[in-house]
């Protein structure tokens, strides 16, 4: 496992958004979710590993986009698939 994360220069997007609905294919289909996440590179917002659909890790798949942050409220860590590191990012 890497020490640090490799995929910074792919961070677009820091803030999350100020209301958030739910996960966007979980909307989608009527399903649920546990916890959400955002991908910093697009901003979308997909559910984590430990709901039904993982649909965070399939973003990461079939996107390439890396990196996730937790968009849980309270919560600032980030986590790149890649290097499978988790870390902290600080808004400009």
């Amino acid at each position: 496992m890497a020490a640090v994360c490799e995929h910074i220069d792919h961070i677009q997007v820091t803030e999350l958004p100020e209301q958030i609905e739910g996960c966007v294919d979980c909307l989608k289909t009527g399903d649920r979710w546990v916890h959400l996440r955002m991908c910093h590179e697009c901003g979308e917002i997909r559910c984590c590993d430990d709901s039904p659909n993982q649909h965070a890790t399939k973003h990461f798949h079939a996107s390439s986009h890396p990196v996730m942050r937790s968009a849980e409220p309270g919560e600032v860590w980030s986590w790149c698939f890649v290097d499978e590191v988790a870390f902290r990012v600080v808004a400009d």
